[in-house]
Order: C-alpha cells, then sequence, then structure tokens
C-alpha cells in the first residue's frame, strides 16, 4: 500500500500537506484514517498481510500509534530506491493500492497536482506524460504486482482508470481547482474506501501488472535551467533542450532510479521536493 498524501480526505492546500505548516498535524490524521479504511477493507477482503510504505514528502506522515495493529509500516526519506513503492519487492504480494494519490501536473482543477517535485514541469515515459500513478504502477507491475484501488481526488481516479482499466477506485473529493475541492465527510470517506478496498480483494485475480517494454525512454522538463544542469552531471542523463534532460534503459527500475536521482538533484539546485 503506496500512500501519498494530497489526495487524502479534506486536503486542499500545499499547506495540509507541508510539515511544520499550521494544519499538517490535522490532515496527518485524516491521511491516517483513510489508510486505515483501506487496511480494513483488505483484511474484510481477505489479506493475511498488509505492508503501508510512506510516499509523500519526507515520508515520515502517517501516525503509526493510530494504525491498525495488523499493519507494518515503511516510513523513512525519499532516498529509498523503489521510492513511493519501496517494499514492493520484498515479497510475492498479490495486489498494491494507491492511497491519498493526486492527478499528474497540469491536470485541469485537480487537487495539488504536480509530478513529484514542484519543479518538475512533465515526466514522459516513451513519449506519454505521466504521473505519479503511472510511476507506482510500472514499479509494481516490474514486480508482477498489479494495482487493484486508487482514491484520491476525481481527477486521479479518471487517470488511473484511463491507465490501468477497470481498477476499484474511491472518490473522496471533486477538483474545483488546483486548491479548491467539494470533499466528503470523513464517515463517508472512510465508508468508500473500506468497501472499494473489500472490492479490490475479492477481485484480486482480473488486475494485470502494469509493465512497460524496453528500450525505455524518460525524458524530465524541469522549470528551471539550472535545474536541467544540475541533473546531467549525472553521466548517463543528457540534456535535450535547455530545461529537459532524457535517457533511455533497458530496465525499468533502473531507469526509476536515475529518474529519482536527477530529480534529487536538480531539487537541490532551484526546487522544493514535494512528493
Amino acid at each position: 500500500m503506496s500512500v501519498d498524501m494530497e489526495g487524502a480526505t479534506g486536503v486542499t492546500n500545499f499547506e495540509d500537506v507541508l510539515p511544520g505548516k499550521p494544519s499538517y498535524e490535522r490532515f496527518r490524521k485524516l491521511l491516517t484514517s483513510d489508510v486505515n479504511a483501506a487496511v480494513e477493507g483488505a483484511i474484510d477482503g481477505g489479506a493475511d498481510k498488509v505492508v503501508i510504505n510512506e510516499a509523500h514528502n519526507t515520508m515520515r506522515n502517517v501516525l503509526i500509534e493510530d494504525l491498525h495493529p495488523k499493519v507494518e509500516l515503511i516510513s523513512g526519506l525519499f532516498t529509498k530506491p523503489l521510492l513511493m513503492m519501496e517494499g514492493v519487492d520484498k515479497e510475492p504480494f498479490d495486489v498494491a493500492f494507491l492511497i491519498a494519490y493526486h492527478a499528474k501536473k497540469g491536470t485541469k482543477s485537480a487537487v495539488l497536482c504536480h509530478t513529484l517535485a514542484l519543479g518538475v514541469n512533465s515526466i514522459k515515459i516513451n513519449d506519454q506524460i505521466v504521473g505519479e500513478t503511472a510511476i507506482s504502477a510500472a514499479t509494481a507491475g516490474y514486480y508482477n504486482v498489479p494495482v487493484g484501488l486508487v482514491t484520491g481526488d476525481d481527477k486521479v481516479v479518471k487517470e488511473s482508470i484511463g491507465l490501468l482499466g477497470h481498477v476499484e477506485t474511491a472518490i473522496v473529493k471533486e477538483g474545483m481547482d488546483r486548491m479548491v475541492a467539494q470533499c466528503l465527510s470523513v464517515k463517508e470517506s472512510t465508508k468508500r474506501i473500506k468497501e472499494a478496498a473489500k472490492r479490490a480483494c475479492d477481485r484480486v485475480d482480473e488486475f494485470c501488472p502494469y509493465q512497460l517494454d524496453p528500450p525505455i525512454k524518460f525524458e524530465i522538463e524541469f522549470s528551471s535551467t539550472n535545474m536541467a544542469s544540475a541533473a546531467i552531471l549525472i553521466p548517463a542523463i543528457h540534456l535535450v533542450e535547455p530545461k529537459t534532460i532524457s535517457f533511455t534503459t533497458q530496465d525499468f527500475v533502473e531507469g526509476l532510479k536515475l529518474c529519482n536521482a536527477s530529480i534529487i538533484l536538480a531539487s537541490a539546485a532551484g526546487g522544493p521536493i514535494v512528493g
């Protein structure tokens, strides 16, 4: 279970999801509530083990003291090799859930939309613009694990269905602008997430891993030229436009690591990481 934060119940502003901001602690509780709803639904659907990987910002947002007692939590900074899907390679999981996710940058009326970092204008894989849902799904697919559930606003749900087909989804808010949403109550969100998680476990044999055939081309456009200049300090990465870098790999996970490393390096030169 990969847990982001922008798609959590009630979240509408970046201040809601950034440590140190006044509203952050409140929305950590609501995020944890969404996670517990997904865990309870999964257990009701027959899951005998649930591993949660924190996938937002410094990746220390979920309140472990309030988590369902049957889960295990991977918590810690964004240098994890598989980043948002850390742990998916550790054992043969049956299905992956993407909880509190958001749409890719540039999506109209999508709540807090971005792709990995605020300094990233776009990420293309094999010439297709992708968001964090596609990146996480491809990471899980590399280890033959399908995505069965996505929760967040209506825009990330639409993006996920377009990418993955008939996965289970739970819409917790309708995006009206980047920082405006019509939000469900916590009680209703909890109900919808729990029911969708159970359905996903009931349907686990119907889902197919999202897998990419090599060669795999990555292209990242940053918001500034200095960010791209920093990224090409990595030998395998090439500058193709003043703000755009590119590289091609035969192995998706190796490409993912290059992508993450380039963004970390570029962000140090000119933009904050949000995740």
